[in-house]
């Protein structure tokens, strides 16, 4: 089996693909990109946002479903599971080290932990700042769990993708996955942030299965603001979570929203993210929204 290198000497031929745009650069996979029959999630959204906690209590809502769950951390911070896990698990890169890059030698334990009410927890993890490819370690990632079985004994795989970065590494997830889901908040830089993805979902949309899902707003009381970009362009409004304290003390408490002490408030986000996941296994219309300019976006948002 061929050693797997993160450094940048040893990463996949990058070329312009067909279809993805004049110019555009993007990470060839050696992997197949079909995963299965798992239902495959696309997590993204600006840094900051939230990405994380909505994937980890979505994971968590899917499990109390009855589903089989993956969630895979696509972040260098390598903290996507945490409060699935409640720790920093050990990444595939840190892995692969200590066996000097020769993925033969891993056990399924090795890299993969189980997570709060049965959620598998991989976390990526990447190659030192400046240097190497992330979205190669992504499929890496995915080359590792189609080899010990795991992701065909899946029922969903979720993804969650480092910040508002669109390049050709870290929009890697996009070629595996079914659905394209940005996580927003009720502001401009969020929303900026969203226009960028919805356009390289449109790219990878060419070459590849993923469509965008639809949009989960959080941290935001109002979403007056969402509301006028996805009326404008197309999207959909998949859920809305405020910004709770609730929320915030999970992450503190580094444990997932269905491990709380009960409260009235604590239930009608519990109940949110189960409405979510049953939306999305029954199967969400794909959407191609045309992305605006950046002027337009100027444009567009702000108060009357």
């Amino acid at each position: 089996m061929t050693a797997v290198d993160p450094r940048p000497r040893s990463l996949p031929v990058v070329g312009s693909l067909p279809g993805d745009g004049e110019g555009s650069l993007q990470v060839h996979d050696e992997t197949n990109s079909k995963v299965g029959s798992a239902l495959i999630l696309a997590v993204y959204g600006k840094g900051g946002i939230g990405k994380s906690t909505t994937s980890s209590n979505l994971s968590a809502a899917f499990a109390h479903l009855g589903k089989r769950v993956i969630q895979i951390g696509c972040d260098p911070k390598h903290d996507s599971t945490f409060t699935l896990t409640r720790r920093m698990v050990p990444t595939v890169i840190d892995v692969l080290e200590s066996v000097d890059f020769h993925p033969e030698e891993l056990r399924t334990e090795d890299f993969v932990f189980e997570g709060y009410h049965g959620v598998m927890c991989v976390e990526a993890g990447g190659p030192p700042a400046g240097t190497g490819c992330g979205g190669y370690v992504v499929g890496q990632t995915v080359k590792l769990l189609k080899e010990h079985h795991l992701l065909e004994d899946s029922d969903v795989v979720v993804f969650d993708v480092l910040g508002d970065v669109v390049c050709g590494g870290f929009a890697a997830p996009l070629q595996h996955a079914d659905r394209g889901i940005i996580v927003t908040a009720n502001d401009f830089d969020s929303i900026f942030a969203m226009n960028r993805i919805v356009q390289a979902i449109g790219a990878k949309a060419k070459n590849y299965g993923v469509r965008l899902g639809g949009v989960v707003v959080n941290r935001s009381a109002a979403t007056d603001q969402v509301h006028r970009y996805t009326d404008k362009v197309g999207m959909n409004i998949l859920a809305h979570f405020p910004d709770l304290d609730v929320v915030r003390r999970s992450r503190l408490k580094k444990c997932t929203l269905f491990e709380m002490e009960p409260s009235p408030e604590l239930e009608a986000v519990q109940q949110e993210y189960l409405k979510l996941a049953r939306t999305l296994l029954a199967g969400t219309e794909p959407v191609a929204p045309a992305a605006l300019k950046d002027r337009e976006i100027f444009d567009l948002l702000g108060f009357d």
